[in-house]
């Protein structure tokens, strides 16, 4: 839950500030995704390791609504599918960072509660 707020309010947030400082220039929006995916996932609570890839394109659309044309609904409506087309390379991108970030740390997770368990049987045979 944690995750996804921080990650979608950030993204928001940059969102607007690249609508303010750079006009609609997307790309300078895509880079800044790809630390926030970083974070996000390094940030993720243990229990929600799985939902980080999919809180991170979501929260990628979220922050694209600033830099989107206003031309009434059809307008915006095709503003964020050409922006959501054009930007697909670093949607892709960020999100398999996060994924590799969290499946690593699953990773980690697992071996230690692993560990552990082997620890708890090899103490009850002795």
């Amino acid at each position: 839950m944690g995750g996804g707020l921080f990650c979608g309010f950030v993204m928001l947030t940059l969102g607007f500030l690249v609508a303010l400082l750079f006009g609609s220039v997307q790309t300078v929006y895509g880079v800044l995704f790809l630390p926030v995916c970083v974070l996000t996932a390094l940030w993720v609570r243990e229990e929600d390791l799985l939902t980080a890839p999919v809180i991170v394109p979501i929260a990628f659309a979220l922050g694209l609504l600033p830099l989107v044309d206003d031309g009434g609904s059809g307008g915006w409506l095709m503003g964020m599918v050409t922006g959501l087309a054009t930007q697909a390379g670093w949607l892709y991108g960020g999100t398999l960072v996060a994924g590799a970030i969290v499946l690593g740390r699953r990773m980690r997770t697992v071996r230690v509660l692993n560990r552990r368990a082997a620890a708890a049987r090899s103490r009850l045979r002795a």
